[in-house]
């Protein structure tokens, strides 16, 4: 074969393989669900693993892995493991944890990676900044679990749009310190104090921007059958898929 005709066949097949690896079928992104406390730890924690395995099961659109004791979290969210995920979920985690590198974690996430943060998410390094502003705020105190109305902010997110534009939930209603509302995107709040009853906007969702890392944040999910609610599943899956870039709409 002529050198002319060689150079077209592996043109010819460079184009061919690049067409297939196209083609192939992309892996789904994967999330690290971290589920370590070194504060109070919260009894519905196996219930928040299962409907996050669920997910996963269900739609198909991610996979899950675990970070259950600090040699699972030492090993998974270092710098090196946290190559193998495309997000973390801190489900109900509190005090600070050993992370090998929290550092490097915060610029894992504003490099573009996802952190989704349900309820104690918000009492995990209390005394780490850096991290307290990532998630946008640091819990407070709450009150005894109550009834409150909670009113959807904006009806077009992804992990709002399922919702009626205010329902009734009974479950523990965090209050906050270090929240500014100019740093997030409100998509639930409270019109109203979940223990004195005084007017308001008091916040329970929301999404912000770390660099080019996406993060969603819910208050809820304290108890059990609130973690198991369809309403609360279609609330934290929307997030879950607005974090990892699979739902744009925030």
């Amino acid at each position: 074969m002529s050198a002319p005709g060689r150079l077209v066949r592996a043109a010819g097949l460079a184009a061919a393989s690049a067409a297939l690896l196209a083609a192939a079928p992309k892996a789904p992104p994967k999330l690290l669900v971290v589920t370590v406390t070194k504060g109070f730890r919260h009894d519905s924690i196996p219930t928040a693993e299962k409907v996050l395995q669920g997910f996963a099961t269900s739609s198909g659109a991610f996979t899950v892995d675990y970070a259950r004791t600090d040699e699972e979290l030492a090993a998974k969210a270092s710098l090196k493991g946290l190559a193998g995920y495309d997000g973390v979920v801190f489900a109900s985690t509190t005090g600070d944890l050993p992370l090998p590198d929290r550092d490097g974690f915060l610029e894992w996430i504003a490099a573009g990676h996802a952190f989704v943060g349900i309820h104690a998410a918000t009492d995990t390094f209390p005394g780490f900044p850096p991290y307290l502003d990532m998630i946008g705020a640091q819990f407070k105190h709450h009150g005894p679990q109550t009834h409150v109305e909670v009113v959807v902010r904006d009806a077009e997110s992804a992990a709002t749009r399922d919702l009626p534009k205010a329902f009734d939930v009974f479950d523990e209603i965090y209050q906050f310190q270090r929240y500014e509302p100019a740093r997030v995107h409100l998509l639930l709040s409270m019109a109203k104090h979940p223990e004195t009853r005084e007017d308001g906007e008091f916040p329970v969702a929301w999404t912000r921007e770390h660099g080019k890392g996406r993060v969603f944040y819910t208050a809820l999910g304290h108890r059990e059958d609130v973690l198991q609610a369809g309403w609360y599943k279609w609330h934290l899956l929307g997030g879950i898929r607005w974090a990892l870039g699979l739902d744009a709409t925030s």
